[in-house]
């Protein structure tokens, strides 16, 4: 198959434990390039927490950010696909949230908007290196909608019953997925990375069918079932595995780097 085009999830994924990339995934991704196959990254990261490592690597395609739900070039200067969650939807999220006992994330313009700022919330502010700013009510959000918002709860089984509960209420008027097992994420219901994947292939003018996604987790899902090729990490759980035409190795054993020098460098690297 001739893939043109490779699509790359971050956490867990191209970043190792550390969130740092190796320099034999730097290489192989140089390489690849040399050879005139295109690279974006693929994430629910906000933007701002992608940019930097599209320009640690210098790349130059509209990043896939949000889930799929902002495609914009990292020069920040041209989107090419956006999906906010309506604002009604977004507050009948906030009212569960509060319900259930859930600190909560509303992202908007690139900011970070929550009501009290958790343990929680807090660590996930270290994790990623975002700024959150403490408002007293979502609903005065009311007439905005978010690109996205973030449930957190440590303890997956209690998420795992909220899931469901959310599932039940909101149906398909809601993208509801899993970007690690403590964070319950809610998108637009065309906000998947597969769209996003499809945006940056429209703009490059290349076929479903030319392309490669790597990933590791729920929110993956629908990118690998999109993607030509489909490469999944070995440190994903089985059930994302499934959907794998190829299994590399984890993130903190270069699986990306793997992946990229036996499937289009054609290097003698193991599967």
């Amino acid at each position: 198959m001739n893939i043109k085009l490779v699509a790359i999830d971050l956490d867990g994924t191209l970043l190792d434990s550390n969130k740092k990339i190796s320099p034999r995934a730097e290489k192989a991704i140089r390489d690849i390039r040399e050879k005139g196959v295109r690279v974006t990254i693929a994430t629910g990261r906000m933007f701002a927490s992608t940019r930097p490592y599209a320009e640690h690597l210098d790349l130059e395609l509209p990043l896939i950010t949000y889930q799929g739900a902002l495609v914009k070039l990292k020069d920040n200067t041209n989107i090419l696909y956006q999906r906010n969650v309506p604002s009604y939807l977004a507050q009948e999220v906030v009212a569960m949230a509060r319900e259930h006992g859930y600190p909560l994330n509303f992202y908007l313009d690139d900011h970070v908007l929550v009501e009290k700022a958790s343990p929680e919330i807090l660590n996930y502010a270290r994790k990623y290196n975002v700024e959150v700013e403490e408002i007293n009510d979502l609903t005065e959000m009311s007439d905005i909608g978010p690109i996205k918002l973030l449930a957190i709860n440590e303890r997956e089984e209690e998420l795992m019953k909220f899931e469901e509960k959310c599932r039940d209420v909101f149906g398909e008027e809601l993208y509801i997925t899993k970007s690690m097992p403590e964070y319950l994420e809610f998108m637009h219901p065309e906000a998947t990375k597969a769209k996003g994947l499809e945006a940056v292939e429209d703009y490059l003018g290349i076929g479903d069918g030319e392309t490669m996604a790597i990933g590791d987790s729920f929110n993956d899902l629908e990118m690998l079932h999109y993607a030509g090729v489909s490469v999944v990490m070995g440190n994903a759980r089985e059930e994302i595995k499934a959907a794998a035409d190829y299994i590399t190795a984890s993130n903190d054993n270069d699986g990306v780097a793997e992946a990229l020098e036996k499937i289009i460098l054609k290097k003698e690297v193991r599967f």
